[in-house]
């Protein structure tokens, strides 16, 4: 299997711990130890470094349940980080031709996966011109008989949007129509900026695995713990997957993880907090910018940036990361140039550093 080089995360790999401003992350700023285990420490002290529940504690795969209707612990197995979530779930799902329908833009770790384990992958776009929404017409050109999985992330990385109840049931239907699976990567979930939370999939059909975990909305990605929903005779054989890559989650993620989710509506208000504050910061920002523009973001700590200059994306991303030591993501990375990832859950001091060295470059490469 020849795997081609996942751009973003090589991207991201390579620059985020020498530039003075990293603006590509997605999440929010994350937790220190102490922040999370206030009251815990005995808890964390005690925790013996053997292997525990391969498919994480029944504790955490509870507690992670709950966040969906109508499910249980069997329900859920546990990953290291939300990309192991995804690998294994391709893993699964696709084989050699198999049909699949990706939505653009995405985080594209599934589409060079299944690229990889030889899919014939069609993608379907979301439209800005109508606030990142379902162009339908082009899901329906896509998704046919012998469709055998629909991929979509939702809320979207890297847009920000979240699918309206009829853009998701149009997905659900077509689905339903040819028997496919949906995979549905819900890791921003949690980060809405009006407080409501994103209907899963999962709640509305059957053949549903839902991805995500405790990076993005949550501030912990150092855990690296993820998780898959889903029927359960499909997550137990997810968990068989799961033997060959890192056979089991960190005991000590486990229960830091079982911690956060006890304390999960304290950690995604302090997320809509960061979110609520520095989202303005962005805004009047990109008002005196004169060359970018977006569509406000729904969820989730991303926006993505249309620029009206004559360069590639990973061009133009990669002279600012050199001249102002500020990293940001470039759009072709996500399937469609023309546009910057930026990320504003960072703290407002630096988020408005970071901003303005970028305003200065701009400036710089329009007087030439």
């Amino acid at each position: 299997m020849r795997i081609r080089d996942f751009k973003m995360e090589r991207w991201q790999s390579t620059y985020e711990n020498v530039v003075q401003y990293n603006l590509a992350e997605s999440g929010v700023h994350p937790f220190m130890v102490r922040e999370l285990v206030e009251g815990e420490l005995e808890n964390l002290a005690s925790v013996r470094l053997g292997y525990g529940h391969t498919n994480g504690t029944p504790e955490l795969r509870d507690l992670i349940s709950r966040i969906y209707k109508e499910q249980t612990d069997r329900n859920v197995v546990v990953a290291n980080g939300s990309s192991e979530a995804n690998f294994v779930s391709i893993w699964r799902l696709v084989e050699r031709g198999s049909k699949i329908a990706l939505m653009l833009p995405n985080y594209m770790q599934i589409w060079g996966l299944a690229q990889a384990l030889g899919a014939k992958v069609r993608t379907f776009r979301l439209q800005e011109k109508n606030d990142w929404a379902l162009d339908i017409e082009r899901l329906k050109d896509v998704v046919g008989r012998g469709t055998k999985l629909i991929i979509v992330c939702n809320p979207n990385n890297p847009t920000g949007s979240v699918l309206s109840t009829s853009d998701m049931k149009a997905i659900r239907d077509l689905a339903s129509e040819n028997r496919a699976w949906i995979l549905s990567d819900v890791v921003y979930q949690g980060a809405e900026l009006d407080g409501s939370t994103t209907q899963s999939f999962l709640d509305i059909y059957d053949r549903t695995l839902v991805t995500s975990g405790l990076s993005k909305a949550y501030g912990l990605p150092g855990l690296r713990i993820g998780w898959v929903a889903g029927p359960e005779s499909l997550i137990a054989k997810l968990w068989s997957n799961r033997d060959y890559t890192t056979i089991a989650p960190s005991a000590v993620s486990d229960l830091l993880a079982r911690i956060a989710l006890k304390k999960r509506k304290q950690i995604l208000e302090r997320t809509r907090n960061i979110l609520g504050t520095n989202l303005p910061i962005l805004e009047e920002w990109v008002s005196r910018s004169g060359v970018l523009g977006f569509v406000k973001p729904k969820a989730g700590a991303i926006t993505f940036m249309r620029y009206r200059l004559k360069t590639n994306s990973t061009e133009l991303a990669r002279n600012l990361c050199e001249k102002k030591s500020v990293l940001v993501v470039p759009g072709d990375h996500f399937g469609i140039d023309g546009y910057l990832r930026i990320g504003y859950g960072v703290e407002a001091d630096h988020l408005r550093a970071g901003l303005d060295l970028i305003g200065q470059f701009i400036h710089e490469s329009t007087v030439r």
